[in-house]
């Protein structure tokens, strides 16, 4: 059987700073109409940087939730950027450290049921001390916890940051 959905009219509802919104007329695999409503989203990336079995995680507050966050260090593509670049770029400004190669560990689509958001997933291997310098708008601080802990973390809850989970789980996978 075919899956495939057939759009037949997408009408942009909202257009924001970060985000789109679209609500797609679609026909159906059995010839039904359907609605999709579409959340677009230029994508993240994101570094995993152990030194000596310590992974580098932030502590921000993220307003949807209302909470405090400890994630990997990670931010937003601008439209049409090689995620490479971003996340070289995101963990001199989270952290201060230099990437000097990244390695591609896993593509994570967060929430496919009503968004297009891709999030690319790096580990930082060769790295120098740089100077953290964030955006105006972006509070968080920087720790260094045992992989050991950061694996308990997620198993008691403190972790919930679905990247960073995905990102530690399979580091975990290729190290045990």
């Amino acid at each position: 059987m075919e899956f495939t959905e057939k759009t037949c009219q997408t009408k942009t509802v909202y257009e924001g700073k970060i985000l789109t919104l679209e609500r797609d007329d679609v026909l159906l695999p059995g010839g039904k109409a359907g609605v999709r409503e579409v959340v677009r989203h230029a994508g993240g990336a994101c570094v995993l940087y152990v030194k000596d079995g310590k992974v580098a995680l932030v502590r921000q507050f993220r307003y949807p939730y209302q909470e405090e966050l400890l994630e990997l260090p990670a931010g937003k593509l601008n439209r049409g950027e090689d995620p490479l670049l971003a996340a070289k770029r995101e963990l001199e400004e989270e952290t201060g450290v230099i990437a000097k190669t990244l390695r591609p560990l896993l593509t994570l689509y967060p929430s496919p049921g009503y968004s297009d958001e891709k999030i690319y997933i790096y580990e930082a291997t060769e790295t120098e001390e740089g100077e953290q310098h964030l955006d105006e708008d972006e509070f968080l601080s920087v720790s260094y916890v045992p992989l050991e802990e950061a694996y308990e973390m997620i198993r008691n809850g403190e972790i919930r940051d679905a990247k960073t989970i995905a990102g530690l789980l399979f580091r975990r996978a290729l190290f045990p």
